[in-house]
């Protein structure tokens, strides 16, 4: 029956079409309904691998489907103030669940807990904007935003279920695995353990301050009571992440651009690399160690540059500590991304989009002694590992096929999926199709 009413929901999701009219900018919306649905397939040859472990990619051939459906409800209460609701319905599987890469593939199934179609109140969250200035500009309704009037500098304060990765790390070149790059370490900093359950939210309060040249952003997270996990821990005094991010828009040569820097603080009962290997050289378990008092923390920067009217770069760095266990995002240490993208403008295909991108994942030095053991994480335990930085190329094109549906077509190639320089190299290809209302 769930399987029926989610095929039904993608069905009709799919055969809605918005009237491409302009913006109403008198208008102020006192509600919006919004939809998405995002079905992506993959699939990978065999490839070779000298052994495979518990979290190995799986050599032999594979093909994998994930699919989300979202409703984006949202109302305006008083001046300034507005509640957004999202339902969503996520089901299928990354390639061999989501194990065995880094920087893993297909960034829709950071929203997928469970292979079969399960619902969930995504975001519950409320919003009130105090306004610091007489001048304002129109926003244009979208996903949880109501169309109107809204001051070009204000104070906001957000308080409720969310995706912390909605206010943070924002890029417009690769930000979004729905409509660009699909791989985790390109939708975001890879090295940022960014707070969130196993379907990529968490209860946060955001505190922003916002002025056409700056951003200031701080928010506290929940975490999962379990790495990975879908239950979160309450126990605030323990347990929490905490992330602060200053941004800077900026005229160069004519062209805008936007620089990012973020930083973040997590604690919880994470279980500690080194002292895993201490206690069991032979087979470690990251879990059997893990108490309250622990940390994680970590920087990243960010940047994106217009170059034409049609072009635009971004570059992403990310470090974290990486001496306890990985908590909630990826496996990943050391991170740095790059690429290019461009929408069709100069082959007259104005709203097509045409993205290259490079990341490279790299782990420390405690946490590559403890894969290397033969100890596991969340994704990543091949047994053995014969050390080496984890490399990915991507390359997608979108086509328009009309005012809500888009279809893309990506390659991604990787050399030593999982850090490990006895596996692949790995190639996937991906069809996804992404329709909005």
């Amino acid at each position: 029956m769930k399987i029926r009413m989610f095929k039904s929901i993608v069905l009709i999701l799919a055969t809605l079409e918005v009237n491409g009219q302009q913006p109403d900018t008198t208008r102020h919306e006192k509600f919006s309904f919004h939809a998405q649905t995002t079905v992506i397939n993959q699939f990978k040859p065999a490839f070779k691998a000298n052994y495979t472990g518990q979290n190995s990619l799986v050599p032999n051939q594979e093909s994998k489907l994930s699919v989300t459906s979202t409703l984006f409800f949202g109302a305006k209460l008083w001046q300034g103030a507005s509640m957004y609701i999202n339902p969503e319905i996520g089901g299928g599987s990354g390639l061999s669940g989501s194990l065995g890469v880094a920087a893993s593939t297909n960034g829709e199934t950071y929203r997928i807990g469970n292979p079969t179609p399960q619902f969930e109140l995504a975001r519950i969250f409320f919003r009130q904007i105090f306004s610091l200035s007489g001048e304002s500009e129109y926003q244009e309704g979208d996903f949880n935003k109501l169309g109107g009037k809204i001051s070009t500098r204000y104070i906001s304060f957000i308080i409720g279920k969310i995706c912390v990765s909605d206010y943070f790390d924002n890029n417009i070149y690769n930000h979004d695995p729905r409509t660009q790059f699909m791989s985790w370490a390109l939708m975001s900093n890879g090295a940022w353990d960014f707070p969130a359950n196993i379907r990529g939210y968490t209860p946060s309060i955001i505190l922003e301050y916002v002025t056409p040249g700056q951003e200031l952003r701080y928010g506290f997270s929940l975490v999962p009571r379990e790495a990975n996990g879908m239950a979160m821990n309450w126990e605030i005094s323990k347990a929490g992440s905490q992330t602060l991010e200053y941004t800077r828009h900026y005229n160069l040569a004519g062209k805008n651009g936007t620089f990012r820097i973020l930083s973040f603080f997590t604690t919880t009962d994470m279980g500690n690399y080194n002292q895993s290997i201490i206690l069991n050289p032979s087979a470690p378990d990251v879990i059997a160690t893990r108490k309250y008092g622990r940390t994680k923390y970590g920087f990243g920067i960010n940047a994106e540059q217009s170059i034409s009217e049609s072009l635009g770069a971004f570059f992403r760095a990310g470090w974290n500590d990486g001496n306890n266990e990985t908590w909630a995002f990826s496996e990943i240490d050391r991170s740095l991304s790059f690429g290019i993208s461009s929408n069709g403008r100069k082959w007259n295909r104005q709203n097509d989009i045409l993205g290259i991108a490079y990341v490279i994942s790299g782990i420390s030095g405690p946490h590559r002694n403890y894969l290397k053991a033969g100890g596991n994480g969340f994704m990543l335990g091949d047994g053995n590992l014969n050390y080496s930085l984890e490399n990915l190329a991507e390359i997608y094109y979108t086509f328009e096929l009309s005012k809500s549906i888009y279809l893309s077509g990506a390659c991604q190639v990787i050399m030593n999926p999982g850090y490990n320089k006895d596996r692949g190299p790995v190639n996937v290809f991906s069809i996804r199709i992404h329709t909005i209302i």
